[in-house]
């Protein structure tokens, strides 16, 4: 494939998807950053707005989040629309990079893991750069994998920690250089 007929999918926000995107640019990717009303984010090229109805899309019950999670997101009360805005990434794409960290119980740290949550429940394949571990890991056969992936569809999603840090950094870089070396 080569990198114009390919369009990355994001939040625009600081740290991970900043990274995807500059890196999208640079490559030569198309672009789209979800974002909504109220939302401060780093990216803002290639923003699409959504509406309160657009947004609505992606609600799902705080509880169904805690419950696939392991932990409770409903104290913080902009995270639905957060969580709203990353189901729009993750429905559009076909396949999801996500930079975090991979817990115990399966799960990737913070509102990052309901990416990989819906990744998960959408069938998409799923690659996870763990910061902590420093290895890419897939999702197959509801295991964790250590793999290192390429990006192989037309459509990506590229989110994560905005605590990138640099073996984060590097990991997403690589990802692209392994996906459209020179």
């Amino acid at each position: 494939m080569k990198p114009q007929e390919i369009t990355l999918y994001s939040g625009g926000a600081r740290g991970t998807e900043e990274t995807f995107g500059e890196l999208a640019e640079k490559h030569g990717l198309a672009e789209v950053n979800f974002t909504f009303d109220g939302h401060h984010i780093q990216r803002t090229k290639h923003t699409q707005r959504l509406s309160t109805e657009e947004l609505e899309k992606g609600t799902v019950s705080m509880e169904e989040v805690s419950k696939r999670l392991h932990r409770d997101l409903s104290t913080r009360p902009w995270m639905r629309q957060i969580l709203q805005s990353i189901w729009h990434q993750v429905n559009t794409a076909y396949q999801v990079f996500v930079v975090g960290a991979i817990q115990g119980d399966g799960t990737v740290t913070g509102g990052t893991g309901w990416a990989a949550e819906l990744a998960k429940m959408f069938n998409r394949p799923l690659h996870v750069f763990d910061q902590e571990k420093g290895h890419w890991f897939t999702w197959r056969q509801n295991t964790w994998v250590e793999e290192i992936p390429v990006i192989a569809h037309y459509k990506i999603c590229g989110t994560g920690t905005r605590h990138l840090n640099a073996a984060g950094k590097k990991a997403i870089e690589e990802l692209f250089a392994r996906s459209f070396p020179a």
